[in-house]
Parts: structure tokens; sequence; C-alpha cells
């Protein structure tokens, strides 16, 4: 095959998966995902706070700047809803192993309890989704997925100047 050809096939996959990432992230940021997803696993906990603890239970302790970063959300915005998290008997906070100045969060038995039911939904309503696709399908699929995050992961982590570059100069005269 010719290299333009090459060049032309993998640019429409690499827009092929754009696409279906679009559609993924949008299905993923529905609030009504989440309410399903609560209901179905049989737990009272409010919308808002669904993310945050998923996220805690995926990869705490975390520090809660970067648990905002991830969830899309301002630091004071999560942080008031980590104390309710907290509240709840979720979560618990802890000054940050490596550096005493931040906040880290982690989930408590009670709410990895809460994150298993949600887990179990989770299977249920993926396996919903998953119902005509074959073993092989899913096999093949599930560790390209992995090597895909593990790629946007690496390379989603700005450098300074980068920042600087995109954040507006307040202050600076």
């Amino acid at each position: 095959m010719p290299r333009r050809n090459v060049h032309n096939t993998r640019i429409k996959g690499v827009r092929m998966m754009f696409g279906a990432l679009v559609d993924l992230v949008g299905v993923m940021n529905r609030p009504q995902r989440d309410a399903r997803m609560i209901k179905e696993a049989g737990i009272v906990l409010d919308r808002a706070l669904f993310p945050l603890l998923v996220g805690i239970s995926r990869v705490g302790p975390i520090n809660v700047s970067e648990l905002a970063d991830r969830v899309g959300r301002d630091y004071t915005t999560v942080s008031r809803q980590i104390a309710k998290l907290e509240s709840l008997g979720l979560i618990e906070r802890r000054q940050g192993s490596s550096d005493k100045r931040v906040t880290e969060a982690l989930i408590t038995a009670e709410g990895q309890k809460m994150a298993a039911a949600i887990d179990a939904a989770r299977d249920r309503l993926l396996g919903l989704m998953l119902a005509d696709w074959t073993t092989d399908d899913i096999q093949t699929l599930a560790p390209l997925m992995r090597r895909l995050a593990d790629s946007a992961l690496a390379t989603d982590t700005p450098q300074r100047d980068e920042i600087e570059q995109v954040r507006p100069s307040a202050g600076r005269r």
C-alpha cells in the first residue's frame, strides 16, 4: 500500500476514535447517567457527590486539588463536597503523605461498601450495553482502551510554561 494511503487510513482511524471518545465522554458526563447508576446501585447519595466518591475509590488517596481537576470543578466546590462526603462517613481527609500542606481524601470502609455497590451496578449496566458483543470483542477492546487511556494520561501533563501562556496575566503589568 502506498505511504500516502497508509497515512490517510491512519488519519481516518484517529478521527473515528476521536468521534467515539467525544460520544463516550458526552454519555459519561450526563447527569442522568449518574442518577441511573445511583438508583441501580440502590444507594442514597447526592448526584453531585457521585463522581467524587467514585474518583476517590479509584485513585485515592488523592490530593483534593487533583480531584477537582479530574472532575472539572473548582477547588472550593470540591472541598465543600468532600466535607459532605466526610460528614456521611464515606471518606476521610488527612494531610498529604508527601506534602503536609495539602489535603488528601481517602475512602473509608463505609465508602468502600458504597463503591462496591456502584461497581456491581456498573457491571450490570455494562453487561446490558455489551450484550451483543462477543467475549473476543471485549477482550480485544479492553487492553486497547487501557493503552489509549495511559497514553492520554502520559501526554496530558502540561508543562509550567504552557500553563503560564494560557493563564491570564492577572496582576501583571
